[in-house]
């Protein structure tokens, strides 16, 4: 078994750095340092939960378009990027608050879930305070 303690970045491919910067900056994200973006390297954003995303770019084909969660065709990757929130209705009311569309709602065994995109249509999950959602879906198979 590998000895992995937790993540240490995301990487996320984008198409426009100064609307991207801009949407996760509101998230609560700051850019701490530009590793050459023009060349593909990452813009190292860190939030202060300690979750670090590196914002690839630039895209090159299929600008503000996901191909993993939109086209019929199913492509092997990374769908979305799941963070627990401390107050489900507290980061509804920023999301509406700021004009992010909420593309999606879950809510199960008390548990809401709200998702959201990117500019580039790149998928964020915000999990509400509860259980894990590893163990509400073990829970569900192991029910029924």
């Amino acid at each position: 078994m590998l000895d992995i303690s937790n993540f240490d970045h995301i990487g996320i491919r984008i198409s426009d750095r100064e609307q991207s910067v801009a949407f996760y900056e509101n998230l609560g994200f700051k850019l701490i340092a530009d590793g050459g973006y023009d060349a593909g390297h990452p813009l190292v954003m860190l939030h202060p939960s300690g979750i670090n995303i590196n914002l690839l770019g630039p895209a090159t084909a299929k600008a503000g378009e996901n191909i993993l969660m939109d086209e019929k065709p199913k492509y092997p990757g990374i769908t979305h990027l799941a963070v627990k929130v401390k107050d489900a209705e507290a980061t509804e009311a920023f999301v509406t608050e700021s004009d992010i569309a909420i593309t999606g709602r879950r809510e199960f065994k008390g548990t809401k879930t709200i998702f959201i995109r990117d500019p580039d249509r790149n998928v964020l999950e915000l999990v509400g305070p509860g259980p894990s959602v590893a163990e509400l879906i073990a829970d569900h198979v192991h029910a029924s």
